[in-house]
């Protein structure tokens, strides 16, 4: 035994309900950037950072709106049921998930972009400056 068959693997039932409740939570750079591609990528891609570093590089199309400022007179630009797509720094930074759950509090539907702007960069996707 190791440490990888130490733990039964889940049931395949059990398996598919839990990545899928994940893929309806989190999203990746890759399918961002495919999605950002088109002309109705379908959602609202924010960044969550502070606005001086969203000046010194962002997503392309992102708009940014720091998760400390999110609130009722915030989100009134948008419609009720626009998806959100949020990213901070990275793995290393907690402010996306901030802004979900800020987002989710305020009734709106919302994805974590996996990696933020770290991942993005990984990926080798241009970022977009001012």
């Amino acid at each position: 035994m190791n440490p990888v068959t130490a733990i039964p693997a889940a049931d395949p039932v059990r398996a598919v309900a839990h990545f899928t409740d994940r893929l309806r939570l989190e999203t990746d750079c890759a399918d961002v950037h495919a999605a950002m591609q088109t002309r109705d990528p379908g959602f609202v891609l924010l960044d969550v950072r502070g606005p001086d570093a969203y000046a010194r590089g962002h997503v392309p199309g992102a708009m940014n709106l720091p998760h400390c400022t999110i609130s009722d007179e915030t989100l009134k630009r948008w419609p009720a049921g626009t998806l959100f797509v949020v990213y901070c720094a990275g793995p290393h930074c907690n402010g996306a998930d901030k802004a979900a759950a800020k987002l989710g509090a305020h009734g709106k539907r919302v994805k974590l972009m996996l990696g933020g702007i770290t991942g993005w960069q990984d990926e080798g996707f241009p970022l977009a400056t001012g």
